[in-house]
C-alpha cells in the first residue's frame, strides 16, 4: 500500500511532556523518524491518549507533531500502542475501518508480571486490559528472550522482531550546553577516575549491584584512582536495610569514595559528573544508555550481548572480566580517545532511523500488515 497514514500512541499531561523521565517518548520519536522515511508511509503523528489536549513537550513538535487520539482515530491506516493503550470501544472505530492495530512491545512485561504477582508490586491499579484487537505484535530484539511467550498468548497473535531504533538528535540537543557538547575529553590530572552506575533499579533487569562489584573489585587493585556514583539509588541507601548492610561491606565505601544518589539524565552525568560508566543488564541486552555513553566517546562497561561490539564488553555476570575491563579502559581509553569514538559511531549507525536496513524492515512490516494471509 502506499501513502500510509500511521499513528503512534503517546500518553501525554502537562507534567509527562519530558523526554528523560522515562525511555518510551523517546522511543516513539525515533520511531516515528524511521517509519516517515518508509516509501509507504504518507505521514505520521504522536496520538495522544492523555487528558490534556495540547500538552506542553519538550521536543520540536513541528518535527515530531502530536494531536489527540480522538482527532485522529478515524483517518489512520496504522495505529501502533507504543506508549499508552487504547480501549475497546476505539479498536472497534478501527477494525469498522479496515485499519491494523500494532501492539509495540518494548518493556520486560513478563518480569514485571511475574513481579506484580510474587511480590505485590501495584503495576496494574488501573485493571489489567488486554485488547483482543491486535493484528501484529512488534517486539524490540533485547526482550524476545524473556517476554515473547508472553506476548503472545496474551495477545493472541504472533511476536515480529523489529529493529531497535536511536538517534543521537535528542542527546545532542540536551547536551549543547555541557563543555564540549558532551563528548569525552582526555583527562589532563590524576584526580581519581569518576565512575557512574545508573541502572534504574526498579527491577531485576537493570539494578546496580553487579556493577558495584566490578567497581569494588577494581577499587581493591587501584585504591587511589577510582570514585563511584551510583545514581537512582538514594531510595535504597536510605530505605533498604539488606542494601545499607551490603554495601558497608564494601572497601570503596568504608572508604568514602562512594556516594548514592537520586536521578540524573545521561547528558548531565557524562563528562560533568562521571568519566566512565559502568553497567549491567539481565535479560534485557541493549538500552539507550549504551549507546549514548559510547556516542560520546565514553568508556562503558556492560555486558550487554546485542552490542557487544561496543565500549569494554565483559560477558553474562563475570564480575572479575568486568573489573578487568573497567581497568583496561582506565589505562588506556584517553591514548585512544579519538579512534574509540569513531569506531563507537560507525557502529551506532546501524541502530539509527537513516539507516536503509532500517528503512527496508519497516517498509515490509507495514506491507505485511495489509498482505493476504
Amino acid at each position: 500500500m502506499n501513502g500510509l497514514r500511521v499513528a503512534i500512541t503517546v500518553a501525554l499531561s502537562d507534567a509527562a511532556g519530558g523526554l528523560w523521565s522515562n525511555g518510551i517518548k523517546q522511543n516513539a520519536l525515533f520511531l516515528m523518524d524511521a517509519l516517515r522515511r518508509c516509501p509507504n508511509v504518507a505521514e505520521v503523528w504522536l496520538a495522544n491518549t492523555g487528558e490534556i489536549g495540547e500538552p506542553k513537550v519538550s521536543w520540536d513538535d513541528g518535527r515530531w507533531p502530536i494531536a489527540p487520539l480522538t482527532d485522529i482515530l478515524e483517518s489512520v491506516d496504522v495505529l501502533i500502542e507504543l506508549g499508552s493503550q487504547i480501549s475497546a470501544d476505539q479498536t472497534q472505530v478501527l477494525k469498522q475501518r479496515n485499519a491494523k492495530l500494532v501492539s509495540h512491545c518494548s518493556g520486560s512485561e513478563y518480569v514485571h508480571a511475574m513481579e506484580s504477582m510474587a511480590f505485590g508490586r501495584n503495576s496494574y491499579d488501573g485493571g489489567l486490559f488486554i485488547n483482543r484487537g491486535f493484528d501484529q505484535i512488534w517486539m524490540i530484539p533485547q526482550v524476545a528472550q524473556t517476554s515473547r511467550a508472553y506476548f503472545e498468548t496474551f495477545r493472541r497473535v504472533p511476536a515480529k522482531v523489529i529493529p531497535f531504533v536511536w538517534d543521537p538528535s535528542i542527546l545532542e540537543e540536551h547536551s549543547r550546553g555541557a563543555p564540549h557538547g558532551g563528548v569525552c575529553q582526555p583527562r589532563r590530572d590524576a584526580a581519581p577516575w569518576r565512575l557512574a552506575v545508573m541502572e534504574p533499579n526498579i527491577n531485576v533487569v537493570k539494578f546496580c549491584l553487579y556493577p558495584i562489584l566490578i567497581v569494588e573489585e577494581a577499587y581493591r587493585a587501584r585504591p587511589n584512582q577510582i570514585e563511584l556514583m551510583v545514581t537512582n539509588a538514594e531510595h535504597l541507601a536510605q530505605g533498604s536495610i539488606a542494601f545499607i548492610r551490603h554495601m558497608n561491606e564494601l572497601d570503596i565505601v568504608r572508604a568514602g569514595k562512594a556516594v548514592f544518589v537520586g536521578r540524573y539524565s545521561t547528558p548531565d552525568v557524562l563528562g560533568q559528573m562521571a568519566d566512565a560508566v559502568v553497567s549491567h543488564q539481565w535479560g534485557n541486552p541493549l538500552n539507550y544508555l549504551y549507546l549514548e555513553v559510547c556516542w560520546q566517546g565514553y568508556p562503558l562497561i556492560h555486558n550487554a550481548s546485542l552490542c557487544r561490539d561496543l565500549g569494554y564488553y565483559y560477558s553474562e555476570n563475570d564480575v572479575p572480566q568486568g573489573a578487568r575491563q573497567l581497568l583496561n579502559a582506565l589505562e588506556h581509553h584517553d591514548g585512544q580517545l579519538e579512534q574509540y569514538r569513531a569506531r563507537q559511531r560507525a557502529a551506532i549507525e546501524r541502530f539509527r532511523p537513516r539507516n536503509p536496513a532500517v528503512t527496508r524492515a519497516y517498509t515490509e512490516l507495514l506491507d505485511s500488515l495489509f498482505s493476504v494471509a
